[in-house]
């Protein structure tokens, strides 16, 4: 599956600014989402090959818009990978519960999450 189009979805103008920044210098093109409701919105109308999640925003959580993606027939190939700032098992497997294919820690590591995305694009 070859993934071009990112969408980034996190509360944060920073991380939102510094995963864009990493994931076009590597080539992808990016765009970005404040929250879970804006992710919906954004995949109904433009639908990227791959969403990068936050977990902790207000209003619909990444494991509530991951389920969202995941149970909907006209999104749920589109892989989830979840970004956790806890250091939590739990987290990990209750995103993947949630249909996420895998899981990053805050603060992204550049070559771990383009490690990951690489190992789904080969899928």
């Amino acid at each position: 599956m070859a993934i071009k189009k990112i969408l980034v979805v996190d509360d944060s103008a920073t991380d939102r600014f510094y995963l864009s920044e990493l994931l076009e210098k590597a080539g992808f093109e990016v765009s970005t989402a404040e929250s879970g409701e804006d992710c919906l919105a954004k995949v109904e109308t433009s639908p990227p090959d791959l969403v990068l999640m936050d977990i902790m925003m207000p209003g619909l959580n990444g494991f509530q818009t991951t389920r969202a993606l995941s149970k909907n027939p006209a999104t749920a190939h589109i892989p989830v990978i979840v970004c956790t700032g806890k250091e939590q098992a739990t987290d990990r497997m209750w995103a993947l519960r949630q249909g996420a294919k895998d899981s990053v820690m805050k603060p992204v590591s550049a070559d771990e999450l383009l490690g990951k995305i690489n190992a789904l694009a080969e899928e």
